[in-house]
């Protein structure tokens, strides 16, 4: 009988260790973690993440606790990691993979690290379960575009999570199996969270998906079944989430985290490549005012276009999350400024009237050049044509943090004070830092997120 999925994915996750893992490939998954960290304390006073922080602080519990980032505070393990993703993922700057589903890796390290205190897991165990979550997310993005079917991708953040719970966990193959069918069974999101003006949900709604991966994999650790076959049953996934489409997942030696890209600026990921061209231009011309430019021609991708460019909302942001998923506003704010970054997306910005002018000369068509090389590559080229006659002209494929273009140590701990210095005691984040990047001999997880407090 052939296997189904949910069994091959079991066999995968049962069978991958902790040895399998690459000196570069650690280094790549700890780059991350402390990324991870870092965003999530960068949006600890941003309003959707203060909301779903107070709901974990009233679960303060001694049975299965984990640690409310930035608090040092406990509570239930569930409303921890929710709390703890919704500021990972708020201001939209955490890591990012591209293929046929673009989707956000680390949106599961809250999650994770949740299912790591919980267990007594050490470090080896969190990283362990950190790449398997990594490679199935990954492998499921490969495969197929749950967002041409009108799902949302944390989707497959959900599966992900389960597999990789279920690996610090330490399940036997059974468990895993059924943690990855409860998680498939509830994954499916609609897409309508990134569509139209886009609401405070978008930095929700990865850690509820990841929530709710987590919970499959407890649940599954004290003998829960989940519905079998979930994929390809009579009403599993392939027929009733994508109308009948089948998908298989391909697995290789290099871990897929060697071609996620971590973000240089806290806006959506197609359009990175977008500011980099922007900033240079702006380089080159100094202070801009509306009035000196004709026009702006931008050409992108056909992924970029759909997602941050084709919505009416997008041309009239009122929201910050509308406007960082908005091309037209982020290549004005990056032309009119000089730099994009945390206090580009505040409403008094958004809304000024120097940027509004400037997105009304601005005009954005696909080069299908640029399809060719997506997702490998992000091709922006940004032209502003002054009314003087003077045009300036700048390409970008691989932004700063793109996976070809890799962040050093350095750069990831340069962006990890620029987001929390003002934030924290400096030298408990200094001894944070350190521990950090020795996680493989870490013991104490929930004792290491306690090192890192935002001051009151």
């Amino acid at each position: 009988m052939e296997k189904t999925l949910a069994r091959k994915i079991t066999d995968w996750v049962s069978e991958f260790k902790y040895e399998n893992i690459r000196g570069d490939e650690l280094l790549e998954f700890k780059k991350r973690f402390i990324d991870t960290v870092a965003v999530a304390i960068g949006a600890y006073y941003e309003e959707p993440v203060a909301i779903a922080r107070w709901m974990a602080e009233l679960t303060a519990s001694n049975r299965l606790p984990a640690t409310i980032w930035g608090t040092g505070s406990r509570g239930v393990f569930d409303h921890v990691a929710f709390a703890n993703g919704c500021a990972v993922r708020y201001l939209d700057f955490n890591d990012t993979y591209l293929s046929k589903e673009a989707l956000h890796p680390s949106d599961m390290i809250p999650a994770l690290v949740a299912s790591a205190e919980i267990s007594d897991a050490d470090g080896r165990r969190l990283i362990e379960g950190i790449a398997v979550a990594y490679e199935i997310a990954c492998r499921l993005a490969d495969a197929y575009s749950v967002r041409a079917r009108g799902w949302d991708h944390v989707t497959y953040i959900a599966i992900a999570t389960a597999a990789g719970a279920s690996k610090i966990l330490g399940l036997d193959s059974s468990k895993i199996e059924h943690a990855i069918n409860i998680a498939t069974t509830i994954a499916p999101a609609l897409r309508q969270t990134r569509a139209g003006e886009i609401s405070m949900w978008k930095a929700c709604a990865a850690s509820n998906a990841a929530r709710d991966g987590l919970i499959a994999a407890v649940l599954a650790s004290k003998g829960m079944t989940g519905p079998s076959p979930v994929f390809e049953g009579k009403f599993g996934f392939f027929k009733v989430a994508i109308g009948g489409d089948t998908f298989d997942l391909e697995f290789g030696d290099k871990l897929k985290v060697m071609e996620t890209s971590i973000k240089y600026w806290p806006v959506e990921y197609h359009s990175m490549s977008a500011v980099e061209a922007a900033l240079k231009i702006r380089d080159k011309t100094g202070p801009i005012n509306p009035d000196d430019i004709e026009e702006i021609d931008v050409k992108t991708f056909t992924v970029s276009y759909k997602i941050i460019v084709e919505d009416p909302e997008k041309w009239d942001p009122k929201t910050r999350e509308t406007a960082d998923h908005s091309l037209p506003y982020i290549v004005s704010v990056a032309l009119l400024d000089g730099k994009v970054w945390l206090e580009s997306f505040t409403e008094k910005r958004i809304l000024a009237g120097d940027v509004r002018k400037l997105m009304k000369k601005m005009k954005i068509e696909v080069n299908p050049e640029y399809d060719k090389i997506y997702p490998r590559g992000i091709g922006n080229l940004v032209r502003v044509r002054l009314r003087d006659g003077r045009v300036y002209e700048e390409e970008s494929i691989y932004p700063p943090g793109h996976y070809m273009n890799p962040l050093t140590v350095e750069g990831v701990e340069e962006k990890f004070w620029k987001l929390v210095a003002d934030k924290v005691d400096v030298e408990k984040a200094r001894e944070f830092l350190r521990m950090a990047w020795n996680l493989e001999n870490i013991h104490d997880i929930g004792l290491l997120m306690r090192k890192i407090i935002v001051k009151s």
